[in-house]
């Protein structure tokens, strides 16, 4: 088969990333403007089903596409799910699965193309440097839908992708949606200080007194590498699930895959834990991208204050500038952590929907979101921001 411009091909769906193999997928995952993003490697997605996390037991069975080029060699690929349910996608589409179902429609099961259980922004359709990328690009997505009308899915989901992604989802006829989360960037600061020297008066007292009062609680210890151990990991999970219960009512992670993240991506990882009288009372996991911090999971076994902030936030952007980083990203949702120095940013998702009949409210609704979001963006910006005026 070829794509009109020369790239003939051969698509592929794979039950399990493992099919498709590290090399195959790490080389398409390698592109430079990628930036090393852990979410998007093998090492990370094939933990998560090795580990039964993202399987079809839980609601998330792989259906990985593998697009090789006239050689046989791959040339791109795409990460993808078919899904019993909305759980773990922080892109919410729980009302337009009622609607649907309420008029009679069978929402489930749908496509998913993201990186499980993570809202973190990241490319989807990803293609092997020196291959035309825009006709790869969209041979995945014309992959993905003939998937979908294979199994009489009710549409395509592809969330958290990058800027670029989504306007070219959206020149093949998805729908586009947008949220925001709060990010913190790096101006060059050389240390900590210098981030406080640039915000005003107020935040720069409130954060010191924050960052004195948990301190003077706790001891923080960061680990990475060869320095996480079980221990480290059987700590961090048990405040992991006690999180995780009450958020969630059963936590989307089991304590296999994170000692198989300590084995198999351990410099990825920064974990930050918190000790008090010799025990650990706290814990936040990070990973590290090649430009941004990806603050994932927190959780204590003690109500200490402002020790939350301390680690996920403060802690976070002292081992960005540390590592020269640009930013952080510190998770989903959140207003609070505009005091602390995180910024409105916006994120993505498309959507393919094959009924026409649930297809057209939606769009209509997905228009009036977009605008809402962003005026909420400039507004936040511009009246909470905690960084001085500029003269």
């Amino acid at each position: 088969m070829s794509d009109g411009e020369g790239l003939r091909h051969e698509v592929s769906v794979h039950r399990r990333i493992s099919e498709i193999g590290r090399g195959a997928w790490d080389l398409c995952a390698s592109a430079s403007d990628y930036a090393d993003n852990p979410f998007i490697s093998f090492d990370f997605l094939d933990a998560l089903e090795e580990a039964e996390c993202a399987v079809e037991r839980t609601g998330w069975g792989p259906a990985h596409i593998l697009l090789k080029d006239e050689t046989g060699e791959p040339a791109a690929v795409m990460p993808l799910y078919i899904k019993s349910h909305s759980r773990g996608e922080y892109v919410f589409d729980h009302a337009w699965a009622e609607a649907y179902q309420r008029a009679g429609g069978r929402y489930y099961p749908k496509l998913q193309s993201c990186a499980p259980f993570s809202p973190v922004t990241g490319p989807r359709l990803l293609v092997r440097p020196g291959v035309n990328r825009e006709a790869a690009q969209k041979l995945l997505i014309g992959g993905a839908l003939t998937l979908c009308e294979r199994l009489g899915a009710s549409g395509v989901n592809i969330t958290f992708p990058t800027q670029a992604e989504w306007r070219l989802l959206g020149d093949e006829g998805l729908l586009q949606r947008q949220d925001q989360q709060f990010h913190w960037f790096n101006d060059g600061y050389a240390d900590f200080e210098a981030f406080l020297a640039a915000l005003s008066s107020n935040r720069r007292k409130t954060i010191r007194r924050e960052r004195r009062d948990a301190l003077a609680a706790v001891e923080v210890v960061a680990l990475t590498g060869a320095e996480l151990t079980e221990d480290h990991w059987d700590a961090f999970y048990g405040f992991y699930t006690d999180t995780g219960e009450r958020k969630w009512g059963q936590p989307y992670l089991n304590r296999r895959f994170f000692s198989m993240l300590g084995e198999r991506m351990a410099d990825k990882v920064l974990l930050l834990l918190a000790r008090k009288d010799g025990r650990w009372v706290a814990g936040a996991l990070n990973l590290i991208g090649g430009d941004c911090l990806y603050g994932r999971h927190w959780g204590c076994s003690e109500d200490i204050a402002f020790l939350h902030f301390e680690l996920c936030y403060y802690q976070a952007i002292e081992h960005a500038i540390r590592l020269r980083l640009p930013r952080v990203e510190a998770g989903a949702q959140g207003q609070h952590k505009i005091a602390r120095g995180y910024l409105p940013a916006p994120v993505y998702s498309a959507h393919y929907i094959a009924d026409p009949a649930l297809r057209t409210p939606v769009a209509r609704y997905l228009e009036q979101e977009l605008e809402a979001v962003r005026q909420e963006m400039d507004l936040l910006a511009e009246e909470y921001s905690p960084f001085k005026e500029a003269p």
